[in-house]
């Protein structure tokens, strides 16, 4: 079972909105390693790829920020699949304003006379719609991913995967696809209204800009929906901004942004998602972290992280390149970083 309790704001600490506040590591963070690991890290090691940011955010306060080749606070840099995880939040606004039926079936029209009509956004979100999709970002040959991105979806992200068929009964097998977020990114926009400019009003007015995510852009495909599956550039203490929502449980500044337990919903664990992947859990387009009670992580390809561990009221960014094969030794790093920080009971 996850911990339902969050961390609050400290009392003697403003929201991040404008600035994050600083500080020096507490006394029972072990500074000395943190440090080593993350001059290691921007050591650009073979083992653990390309770095180019490390944010650590502990107690509300900035305790640990470096950039590599290239890079500084204001440099954004692409999220990838951590796209996904502001799709979650997207989602979770409009299910607070009474939009979205989690269990309701879901209104795409190619689905109208087919089996695939009975999929709910809860299934969506959990990647365990039944849609037959191949999430290979190496062999284009048998890549939806790719084909979708960069092929004959191209410029309809969304209808392109929303074509393809069943190859299970809606929520008995789970299967990350790319393609899953971005027919629930087209269903949010057709909600929103207005094409591409009420999705990218309503993604400003109601996430980036009440946190102060000032450097977060949102891109879109030609038919104007919102690619959620991958792309949304910001710098890495914007997407600290966006996890630190997600650390005090969707509250900001003393405001509910996030319908309440929401955030638990992201990190609700699926239990085919435990069986079919080796190294993590999946929620609802957040990652579940391995030998946590609590901790959940929006991922991106090539080891873009943005980490969320609220027993140790923490927020761990980090961006950069390290392709798959590097996978067991950057997880390592990344525990070791973690555990830098100390579990509070």
């Amino acid at each position: 079972m996850i911990s339902s309790v969050f961390p609050a704001q400290p009392n003697d600490l403003p929201w991040p909105t404008t600035e994050w506040p600083h500080g020096a590591p507490g006394h029972d963070v072990d500074a000395h390693r943190l440090q080593r690991l993350i001059d290691d890290a921007l050591a650009q090691p073979a083992e653990l790829g390309l770095t180019l940011a490390v944010v650590a955010v502990h107690r509300g306060r900035l305790v640990a920020e470096a950039y590599g080749p290239d890079t500084t606070r204001n440099t954004t840099l692409i999220s990838w699949s951590m796209a996904k995880s502001i799709t979650h939040a997207a989602v979770g606004l409009l299910v607070g304003d009474g939009l979205i039926d989690l269990s309701a079936p879901v209104p795409v029209a190619a689905w109208t006379n087919d089996d695939r009509r009975h999929i709910t956004m809860q299934q969506l979100l959990n990647m365990s719609s039944g849609l037959h999709f191949v999430e290979d970002y190496v062999d284009a040959g048998v890549s939806h991913v790719i084909e979708m991105l960069f092929g004959e979806g191209i410029d309809d992200h969304a209808a392109y995967a929303a074509n393809l068929p069943l190859d299970h009964q809606p929520g008995e097998v789970w299967n990350y696809a790319s393609g899953t977020t971005n027919i629930i990114a087209r269903i949010v926009g057709d909600i929103v209204g207005d094409g591409l400019t009420g999705m990218e009003a309503f993604l400003k007015r109601r996430l980036f800009s009440p946190l102060g995510m000032t450097s977060a852009s949102p891109k879109f495909d030609t038919a104007g929906t919102f690619v959620g599956s991958s792309y949304v550039y910001a710098s890495a203490l914007d997407f600290a901004r966006f996890g630190y929502l997600y650390l005090r449980d969707g509250r900001w500044n003393d405001q509910q942004l996030l319908p309440a337990g929401w955030v638990d919903h992201a990190r609700a664990p699926v239990a085919a998602a435990l069986a079919a992947h080796e190294t993590h859990g999946y929620g609802a387009q957040w990652w579940l972290w391995r030998h946590s009670r609590s901790t959940f992580f929006a991922s991106g390809y090539e080891g873009q992280r943005t980490i969320v561990s609220p027993e140790r009221d923490l927020v761990i960014v980090r961006l950069g390149k390290s392709p798959s094969e590097l996978g067991p030794a950057y997880d390592a790093w990344l525990d070791q970083v973690i555990n830098c920080f100390p579990t509070h009971t």
